[in-house]
């Protein structure tokens, strides 16, 4: 929504904005575009009448302003709907799907198109570091977003990405998620099923593996489907003939062989780590041959690419203790990154503080899951906050290493106490958790200058 809003400003709107425990990196975004936010929802926010309402997926019936909204008889929209219509229409949309690393894939293609001299618009659920904005209009032909199978609104039940009708769809992975509104993985992939009857002939769709997605496609499949493939140093490195392959040269994935559909083989070296960003950039480099971006182009665009915020984000080294803050809120998006993390050479102590914070984890859905997956870190410090309906103490007895925190000065007195020079910490959280980040790199800061 933060991102519709810089849109709509691009597109000559003046736009004001509600929401509910504002945050950065969002909230500083806005404000420095001018956009002013109101905290929290009422009904005279909505007083002069706007000329539309767009509504956020977030909002429901009896809430205050979508209650006077609708008693004053406004124009209303959900989000996809509004940028389907006033921004996507007449653009070539690229859409990056699927459980993990939407953001990060997105992130990547757009930019290799701006490196390529394409000025492509995006809307993406982060901020990517080359670009320092989460959404952009741009001028050209090409459109990258970030499409995800969440409902809509409170009135338009259908999954964001129906609205988007991309030309290019990446499908990297799928997995069961948003538990608070599809009952299974079965629900989900009937959403995706749906996008896939949007691809039109000309375009193209391009997959990662698991049988999720085969059960998807093999439902019916209008478009030619390219394959991503991990090839290995004993085999051809070409495994798939439509899509790009890779293999990882070092441990931490932090350099890539990669190569086209055509053969070309080229060596990428780039500031990223794990398996998880090779499989987000080969399908982002597939994608960009798509639309007839030069491979070279390709590859010299993500040796260039910085990254996005929250995505393994080093926000510094207070008292030589490394700390990362990360987006993970998903089991296998916790494991894949505390992976990349081991795979670094370090002789320090990991050290994962992660907050269940997302509707799928407060409903528990994952919770047998969650300790086993964080077992790569030294330490694991979970946050029990209040609301949470279930004991996280139960789920990881039995697992050395890992406690239970109540409140985020616990979780700070804890690894004050746990770490040294040359250990590293990784908050995983996809909110704010209370400003953690912040007070956390402060405190260890503090206490390396006593």
């Amino acid at each position: 929504m933060g991102g519709l809003a810089l849109l709509a400003k691009d597109s000559g709107f003046t736009v004001t904005g509600s929401d509910q425990n504002i945050y950065p990196p969002m909230s500083t975004q806005l404000a420095e575009n001018g956009i002013v936010l109101t905290d929290g929802y009422h009904a005279a926010q909505l007083e002069p009448a706007p000329d539309c309402v767009v509504v956020g997926n977030a909002l429901s019936r009896g809430n205050a302003a979508v209650e006077a909204m609708l008693a004053a008889g406004l124009d209303y929209t959900s989000g996809p709907e509004w940028l389907a219509r006033h921004v996507l229409r007449d653009r070539w949309v690229l859409a990056a799907s699927g459980t993990h690393g939407k953001t990060s894939t997105a992130s990547m293609l757009a930019w290799i198109l701006e490196f390529a001299g394409h000025d492509p618009g995006f809307l993406i659920g982060g901020v990517p570091l080359n670009f320092g904005v989460s959404a952009r209009l741009g001028s050209g032909r090409y459109f990258v977003i970030e499409a995800d199978e969440y409902d809509s609104a409170f009135f338009d039940k259908r999954a964001k990405f129906i609205h988007y009708r991309p030309r290019t769809l990446i499908i990297n992975n799928l997995e069961y998620d948003h538990a608070d509104i599809f009952p299974d993985l079965a629900a989900i992939e009937n959403q995706f099923h749906h996008l896939v009857r949007c691809v039109p002939g000309v375009g193209v769709i391009i997959r990662g593996g698991g049988d999720a997605i085969d059960r998807v496609l093999a439902r019916g499949v209008w478009t030619p489907v390219c394959t991503m493939t991990q090839h290995t140093a004993l085999s051809e490195p070409s495994v798939a003939a439509d899509a790009c392959s890779w293999r990882a040269l070092t441990p931490q994935a932090d350099e890539l062989e990669i190569c086209s559909p055509d053969g070309e083989v080229a060596h990428l070296t780039w500031t990223l780590m794990g398996e998880h960003n090779a499989w987000n950039a080969t399908a982002a480099i597939t994608a960009a041959l798509s639309v007839g971006v030069p491979f070279s182009k390709c590859v010299g665009a993500l040796s260039g690419f910085a990254g996005i915020k929250r995505r393994l984000e080093l926000l510094g080294t207070p008292g030589g203790v490394a700390v990362y803050d990360d987006f993970a809120h998903h089991p296998t998006a916790i494991e894949t990154t505390l992976a990349g993390l081991c795979a670094a050479e370090s002789e320090g102590q990991l050290v994962a503080i992660i907050e269940p914070r997302s509707n799928t984890m407060r409903m528990g859905e994952h919770r047998e899951q969650l300790a086993s997956t964080a077992q790569a870190a030294d330490h694991v410090l979970w946050y029990q906050p209040e609301g949470l309906n279930w004991d996280l103490s139960d789920v990881i007895e039995g697992y050395a290493g890992q406690r239970v925190c109540s409140s985020v000065a616990q979780i700070i007195e804890t690894v004050v106490q746990l770490v040294a020079p040359g250990d590293r910490i990784v908050v995983m959280s996809n909110g704010g958790f209370e400003g953690l980040h912040g007070r956390l790199v402060a405190r260890l800061e503090a206490e390396s200058h006593p």
